[in-house]
């Protein structure tokens, strides 16, 4: 396998910036406006779930409530090839990656029928696929050159050698970035981003407990279906490979430079810059993830745009999860990757747009409201004769909500300005734990404590 670099790494010069930028916060008066607009709807308080709590999300992505249909959801498949293939760790050969690439082309793959079934479209990115020239389209239309997004040809053997040079995963990380600008720019309201590599679930996985200073038998799942031979071959690999990283275990960039890919870095700045561009994402199986561990960590806040879509059997991404206190929407046992998982968990966050913005309210469709709770005895103002109840004011007397018309474009309630929405309630953000390594001499490029604002990225487009 040829893992030597690309001539030329993407684009790095042009899209290095001084700063990472701060990724900011959902819009809490939305979601404020959401839960009291939840409240008024024709069903019991809480009857709809985890729709309720993902509806709340939404209008606070969006800024508005009732949120607006998801329009232009967006899958975007980032693809590279691992030196660590060539190990056995896993049951295909290395030139799959490539073959595949060809088939998501084609529209043959199951991350392209079950688009198909959600009406997103597929976007296909070769980083760093071990073939002389990329072979993908460029751009969100296809009109770019492709050479634009690769990186290098195959990311390197993490158990024996670093996986990038610092060059190189900047560009990757740009990449990541420019490729999130130019989906948002086209219109996509939601990201699902996919991977294809094969051998890439042992450098996620050397990625995860590295950061979250685990032991590699933690981290270590299947695959694609490996036996014990090979599942024993990946373990000494992710071992080799975490004890070369374990010393930058402070900054996620560096450890995604020694022991990831041009792929997780890639989705890395993909996840950020969706943050910074106010775009949910739908995450996807283990590979994603640990690219999102590492995003937190580069530009935290960044986890408030994401949403779990699934549940993998990898065991590093239920650590991942955990720790960023995400909640998997679905558990159907899937370990494929391509975005799949995360696929099958868009029509919940359709469903939950949709019942926000359309159901009726009780006025509105003339449904009598929850009982109040019955006055307490030794409440004077609740005793006395002719006293007024709270839920009979007037329209547009002083305290009254007035509920807003139903239909996708309908105005909502405007938001009271209080805090919003506890993320935690929600299984949306928890706090973070980042874990600190020994810091050994190294470049500056490279220091622990380098990653989040001030350190090293590409500069972002205006929210």
């Amino acid at each position: 396998m040829d893992i030597t670099p690309a001539a030329e790494p993407a684009a790095a010069p042009a899209l290095a910036p001084d700063a990472v930028p701060v990724v900011p916060d959902l819009d809490h008066e939305a979601m404020t406006a959401a839960r009291h607009r939840q409240g008024l709807l024709t069903k019991p308080p809480g009857a709809l779930g985890r729709l309720e709590d993902l509806s709340v999300w939404i209008a606070g992505a969006q800024g508005t409530c009732p949120p607006r249909p998801l329009r232009r959801v967006r899958v975007v498949v980032i693809a590279g090839d691992h030196g660590i293939a060539t190990a056995g760790v896993s049951a295909f050969p290395s030139e799959v990656t490539a073959q595949m690439v060809a088939n998501f082309a084609a529209g043959g793959a199951a991350v392209n029928v079950l688009a198909r079934q959600v009406g997103a479209s597929v976007r296909v990115v070769d980083v760093a696929v071990d073939t002389p020239v990329p072979t993908t389209a460029g751009g969100a239309d296809g009109s770019a050159p492709p050479e634009r997004y690769r990186v290098r040809r195959g990311s390197g053997r993490i158990d024996r050698t670093d996986a990038l040079t610092a060059a190189e995963v900047d560009a990757a990380f740009a990449v990541g970035r420019l490729i999130a600008d130019e989906e948002i720019d086209a219109g996509a309201d939601l990201l699902v981003p996919g991977e294809m590599g094969i051998g890439n679930t042992t450098p996620a996985a050397a990625v995860v407990g590295t950061l979250l200073d685990r032991e590699p038998i933690e981290v270590v799942g299947r695959g694609t279906g490996i036996d014990d031979e090979r599942w024993m071959l990946k373990t000494a690999a992710i071992r080799d490979a975490m004890r070369r990283a374990r010393p930058y275990a402070g900054n996620a960039r560096s450890v995604l430079r020694v022991a990831g890919g041009a792929d997780l870095a890639a989705l890395a700045g993909i996840l950020v810059q969706a943050g910074v561009r106010r775009t949910p994402v739908v995450l996807d199986g283990v590979i994603v993830c640990a690219a999102a561990l590492a995003a937190e960590m580069i530009a935290p806040g960044a986890k408030q745009w994401w949403v779990a879509g699934t549940r993998s059997t990898e065991p590093a991404q239920r650590l991942v999860l955990d720790h960023l206190g995400l909640e998997p929407l679905l558990d159907a046992g899937l370990r494929l990757g391509e975005g799949t998982g995360a696929l099958l968990a868009v029509p919940m966050l359709t469903a939950a747009q949709a019942t926000l913005a359309e159901m009726a309210t009780f006025d509105q469709a003339g449904v009598s409201a929850k009982e109040p709770a019955a006055p307490d005895a030794t409440d004077p103002a609740d005793t006395e004769p002719g006293a007024p109840e709270a839920h009979a004011l007037e329209p547009g007397a002083p305290g009254s909500y007035e509920p807003p018309a139903v239909g996708p474009g309908a105005p909502g309630p405007t938001g009271s300005g209080l805090p919003g929405l506890d993320l935690g309630m929600l299984g949306l953000i928890t706090p973070d734990s980042t874990q600190t390594g020994p810091t050994p001499a190294e470049p500056a490029a490279d220091r622990p404590g380098a990653d989040g604002p001030g350190a090293g990225g590409t500069a972002g487009s205006a929210p």
